[in-house]
């Protein structure tokens, strides 16, 4: 049997993220009164957006992971490339609130785009047998 921990431990944290960010908008809907879609509530709109991108993204961080981890490339390096992007993927959560954390977003987007290109290289270079 094989066990891999840090796609294990990543999809328990992307659980806990996804949950965080739902109830985010829980809030908002509970502050507003508003039980389905978004009521033209731009505060609505902009925590459904970010829990949607969440989970957008995050399939393919989750699916690189464990396919860089099934193939052996992954070590100490594979665990702080996760923490990475749950760090950004939380600073895009507050980020989109806007404000003060306005910063977030482009920090979080950034964050992911940068996780995500750099597994698909270690998955490309796996394939190619240079790494």
């Amino acid at each position: 049997m094989t066990v891999l921990p840090v796609t294990l431990a990543a999809a328990a944290a992307a659980a806990v993220l996804n949950i965080w960010l739902s109830i985010r908008i829980g809030a908002v809907r509970r502050a507003l009164q508003i039980s389905v879609g978004d009521g033209g509530s731009e505060a609505l709109q902009r925590r459904m957006r970010a829990q949607l991108n969440y989970v957008e993204n995050t399939a393919f961080v989750l699916f690189l992971i464990a396919a860089i981890e099934l193939a052996g490339r992954g070590s100490w390096w594979l665990s702080l490339v996760a923490a990475a992007y749950f760090v950004g993927r939380v600073l895009h959560g507050f980020g989109m609130d806007g404000g003060n954390w306005g910063w977030g977003r482009a920090v979080g987007t950034l964050t992911t785009m940068l996780v995500q290109l750099g597994l698909a290289v270690v998955a490309i270079l796996t394939v190619m047998g240079i790494i």
